[in-house]
């Protein structure tokens, strides 16, 4: 079940090219496989804003080859793809819980929309990237 708080911007969710294509990122890949229920027990939205475990490490890894045509893609491979996101800041390993992972969401808008204001991110507020989100979403539709 989803977070009421996480309305992402349509280019969150839209494809960037066919199902089969290699162009896809990992991390809009978590973000499509989150979004969808008949991928609830594989991988689920958890605890704090922006965090989700994945259930069934094997079936992710599985279902990212198919994406990108590796049909030997398994889970240790899939989970070095992820840490490339750490230093990007795009996201992160949640400490002491297995297969879970967080999303910078303020980072990932901003690594997408550079021109983006991000003048609004503040520590002391943790759910700001979401008013942040909801925001931006509310002027593309102005657009």
């Amino acid at each position: 079940r989803s977070h009421p708080c996480f309305a992402f911007p349509d280019w969150a969710y839209k494809p960037e090219s066919s199902p089969g294509s290699r162009q896809i990122q990992l991390w809009h890949f978590i973000l499509e496989l989150l979004q969808k229920e008949e991928y609830q027990g594989v991988i689920a939205w958890q605890g704090d804003y922006g965090e989700f475990v994945i259930k069934d490490p094997d079936e992710v890894a599985r279902l990212w080859g198919i994406r990108k045509c590796k049909p030997h893609m398994n889970y240790d491979k899939l989970s070095r793809a992820l840490r490339y996101y750490y230093n990007k800041r795009i996201l992160h390993k949640t400490k002491g819980k297995r297969f879970t992972y967080k999303f910078n969401f303020s980072k990932v808008v901003l690594v997408n929309y550079p021109l983006l204001d991000m003048t609004l991110s503040s520590p002391s507020h943790p759910h700001l990237g979401c008013r942040i989100l909801l925001w931006y979403r509310l002027k593309m539709k102005e657009m």
